[in-house]
């Protein structure tokens, strides 16, 4: 259907002022402003519904984005997050009349990560489509026309050229966020070439604004971050060119140091550095290879078929650890289970924290060794396995340490953090190691292996609620509601937004869908694969969700093996063919 002139809207609008809200979906279509197409996907049923998804296309001659600003993937990718914080911001300001959410702009802000999304998409040619809602204009259930009016041809348009174009000092910031990102791709390029785990740079600012704010923490008291010398690099970059900042390497990284001097706030960095971060973030020039996977305790929750026997093993009653199935997982057990997960879907890289760590799981010292014999302790400790893991299978780990001193004897690098500051005291460590042996004994009893990925059974992953085939809902940034199920993912750490968590349980929807049992590897490999072929739009192909960002293999994981109707099939019953 072509798209129909704004002044039809108009009178169309004004005609239907009073008679039943239902009337809104002869809006439904395309329409024709001067400078832009506004399609009307969905008209909402009521004004206390969700708002109309609706959706605008910018030619080039009305955005006006520099050629600079999207001549590849990444500039696109900071282009796209700017001007989608731009019209979340000015969309937050339309005041709202009428009953329920009448006269709500919202576009789904990406905060202070750079992630493909599906609110704002430019092309290569300058381009774009913004997605966004409407909360069409109600009195009670009755259209209130003249409110519809005023937002549909007056408010909105002037919403759509104030943050969708630029000019003036507007291209200045856009190609800023464009370049930032292309940097920010070039420090990947040179992680995987020089096989590094993470850079972070001198002058970058880690600490945040606070436990729930992800924006940069300001004040004097704020420390720039600086590089100890023997860890110190000099990268090239495109466009903010020479600069010096710290590298991770291969293999076990201790951060050690006092209390509140920093060494959390480090990890936190390295962890939100899988993803890119917009200007004056404080860490856009702070990144950590994808497949680093945060791995903490998690008391409570739900695992289905996990393999932790290299980890804890002769349970009392003879409950068998091969194939370990709870909905009610202790520290120790959940701390196993999440870093089976994390290698089972491809992590490479493990960041820990002491502070969010099953203290049994991570050490025992020589005197509980003595106390209570290894027969009567089912727990080998991680630090009797990060050292395995490293040189038998290449999964290297970085590990904030405040008092677990037996770590020193199996580190390589060991980074202390004194007010802020890093300092290299790898050769320090050592001789301590040397001086003050713990005098500890390895509770390795056998060699760990790779245990053999599981079978997820897509029927027990079940998207349906009532007269709905797919229910998705996120109703805060720790819960995803699936089906009838709410998952709780406030322990998944590296989760980055609401539009994630979103685009996460469509996905969850999409193998549900699978007619076979499926290796968990090969069920995220065919996700990735949608991805990659039809992009963010694949999960929910019947709309055009603007509310959708793109996740790592490793998130989508951590959320299926929180569902608690998960139900795998069982490895030892099957002949073992590898």
């Amino acid at each position: 259907m072509s798209a129909r002139d704004a002044n039809e809207l108009r009178d169309r609008i004004a005609r239907m002022d009073g008679a039943s809200y239902k009337r809104y979906r002869e809006l439904r279509g395309a329409w024709r402003f001067r400078d832009f197409t506004l399609h009307v996907d969905h008209v909402q049923g009521d004004p206390y519904a969700a708002p109309s998804p609706v959706r605008v296309e910018l030619p080039p001659g009305t955005t006006k984005l520099p050629e600079e600003a999207c001549r590849s993937h990444a500039r696109r990718l900071g282009t796209a997050t700017f001007l989608a914080r731009r019209f979340a911001d000015a969309a937050s300001g339309v005041p709202r009349h009428g009953s329920g959410r009448s006269g709500e702009v919202h576009m789904e802000h990406p905060g202070q990560k750079v992630l493909p999304q599906t609110a704002v998409m430019p092309a290569a040619d300058g381009s774009l489509e913004a997605r966004f809602t409407v909360g069409l204009p109600g009195r009670g259930r009755r259209v209130a026309g003249a409110a519809a009016v005023e937002l549909l041809l007056e408010v909105l348009p002037e919403l759509v050229r104030q943050a969708l174009t630029v000019s003036g000092e507007d291209v200045t910031r856009l190609l800023t966020a464009a370049e930032t990102n292309e940097d920010a791709q070039a420090l990947r390029a040179f992680l995987e070439a020089e096989a590094l785990i993470a850079f972070v740079a001198d002058g970058a600012s880690l600490a945040r604004a606070s436990g729930v704010e992800d924006t940069p923490l300001d004040g004097a008291d704020v420390v720039p971050f600086r590089s100890p010398t023997g860890l110190r690099r000099t990268v090239e970059l495109p466009n903010a060119g020479r600069i010096t900042g710290m590298v991770v390497r291969p293999g076990i990284t201790l951060v050690i140091g006092g209390g509140f001097h920093g060494k959390s706030t480090l990890l936190r960095a390295l962890e939100a550095g899988v993803y890119d971060h917009v200007p004056d973030d404080g860490r856009e020039q702070v990144v950590t290879r994808r497949d680093a996977v945060k791995i903490r305790a998690e008391d409570g929750r739900a695992v289905t078929g996990v393999d932790i026997s290299a980890f804890i093993d002769g349970l009392p009653l003879g409950r068998d650890t091969r194939c370990f199935t709870t909905p009610n997982a202790s520290g120790s057990t959940s701390q196993a289970a999440t870093i089976v997960e994390a290698l089972e879907a491809g992590a490479r890289v493990l960041l820990v924290d002491e502070d969010t760590s099953a203290t049994n799981f991570m050490t025992r010292d020589r005197r509980m060794q003595e106390l209570v014999p290894r027969s009567g302790e089912p727990i080998t400790p991680f630090v009797d396995r990060v050292r395995e893991l490293y040189e038998a299978h290449e999964v290297s780990t970085v590990l904030v340490v405040g008092g677990a001193g037996d770590y020193l004897d199996v580190a390589d690098t060991v980074v202390r953090m004194d007010t802020y500051l890093p300092e290299d005291v790898t050769a320090e460590a050592r001789a301590v190691a040397v001086r003050h042996p713990t005098a500890r004994r390895s509770e390795v009893e056998r060699p760990w292996a790779p245990p053999r990925a599981r079978r997820i059974r897509p029927d027990s992953i079940d998207p349906a609620r009532g007269r709905r085939d797919v229910y998705v809902r996120v109703p805060d940034a720790r819960t995803l509601l699936f089906g009838t199920h709410a998952i709780d993912v406030g322990a998944v750490e590296q989760v980055a937004s609401r539009a994630q968590i979103r685009a996460i349980g469509l996905a969850l929807a999409a193998l549900a869908r699978e007619k076979d049992a499926l290796a968990l590897p090969e069920a995220l490999d065919r996700i990735e694969s949608l991805l990659e072929r039809s992009g963010l739009n694949g999960l929910d192909p019947g709309r055009r969700p603007g509310n959708l960002a793109r996740f790592r293999r490793f998130e989508l994981a951590a959320t299926l093996n929180r569902l608690r109707a998960l139900r795998t099939i069982d490895r030892a019953a099957e002949p073992d063919t590898s």
